[in-house]
């Protein structure tokens, strides 16, 4: 399947190239850098989606739409739960898109992503949805429903994934690499559900907050190896270690990443979970006073 000229003509002006400058000093910096570039996809008049990754604490955002314009942007609300942004641009004379929601698509169906390769230069690249399932990631992430693809991603993270009408389906989100799942995607209706909300308040304040303690893991046999530890976070002041393996939370037994995310986000932001975890041998309870990811990373 190709995408046909008359369809990318019709999609590629609602299409953004993204340039985030973020503080040195904002914890985001040490873990995705001081300037990120990114891909959007503009959604209203004015406002785009993108990876929340790409604009999470800039002090300065700069677009580049499809025919060498160039303007700024501003960053008006995020969800770290989904892992999407919400930029309103300083030109709102573009066009925007339909969105779809992801009940209307289907494994096997066809579709095409269009994303920036740097400033006003856009690559498409197709292929097929191959899966709807939630998904999990190393740092404290599940998405209820995901869509993966047979796409390689052409360009820069953020960018849309199309179905064959031009109709967005969601932000790409994540390069998978693995055979049949090229690419992970957040459903649109991550936005388009909670648009007043997230325009009012910048952020979902209906969601009930949840506890986060900054780790990055791993499933390790029957048991959670914790690979990485954000400094200043929670687990850092706890005294918990990369190469620990945690073996249970709260008492009950943890054998892969979605038990222990559940087993966090079932307390709220302050409260206190105990881990317990193996390292040097022996076995240890170590009592974490949990955090919140927003508040970290506003």
């Amino acid at each position: 399947m190709n995408a046909t000229v008359d369809l990318l003509h019709f999609v590629l002006p609602s299409t953004v190239g993204i340039r985030a400058t973020i503080p040195a000093d904002h914890p985001s910096a040490q873990i995705l850098g001081t300037e990120r570039m990114g891909s959007g996809t503009l959604v209203e008049s004015g406002l785009l989606l993108t990876a929340n990754y790409i604009p999470v604490g800039a002090e300065k955002i700069e677009v580049a739409f499809f025919d060498q314009r160039t303007g700024t942007a501003e960053l008006v609300a995020q969800d770290f739960h989904s892992g999407l942004s919400v930029l309103r641009v300083s030109d709102p004379a573009y066009p925007a898109v339909r969105l779809r929601h992801s009940d209307k698509v289907r494994p096997g169906q066809e579709v095409f992503i269009v994303a920036s390769a740097g400033e006003s230069q856009r690559r498409v690249n197709t292929g097929a949805v191959t899966s709807m399932q939630a998904f999990d990631a190393f740092w404290e992430f599940r998405l209820e429903k995901s869509i993966t693809t047979t796409i390689m991603n052409p360009g820069l993270g953020g960018g849309g994934l199309f179905a064959l009408d031009g109709s967005l389906c969601g932000v790409v989100s994540l390069d998978l690499n693995e055979v049949g799942h090229f690419t992970l995607a957040i459903p649109t209706e991550n936005f388009s559900e909670h648009r007043d909300e997230l325009l009012e308040h910048g952020r979902r304040v209906s969601r009930r907050p949840r506890a986060w303690v900054g780790i990055y893991c791993y499933k390790v046999e029957d048991h959670v190896l914790i690979a990485g530890i954000l400094p200043g976070t929670p687990a850092e002041r706890a005294g918990l270690k990369t190469g620990d393996l945690i073996l249970a939370i709260d008492g009950t037994a943890v054998r892969d990443r979605s038990a222990l995310y559940e087993g966090i986000w079932k307390r709220a932001p302050g409260d206190e979970i105990t881990l317990r975890v193996y390292s040097n041998d022996s076995v240890r309870d170590v009592s974490v006073a949990t955090g919140d990811a927003d508040h970290f990373f506003s």
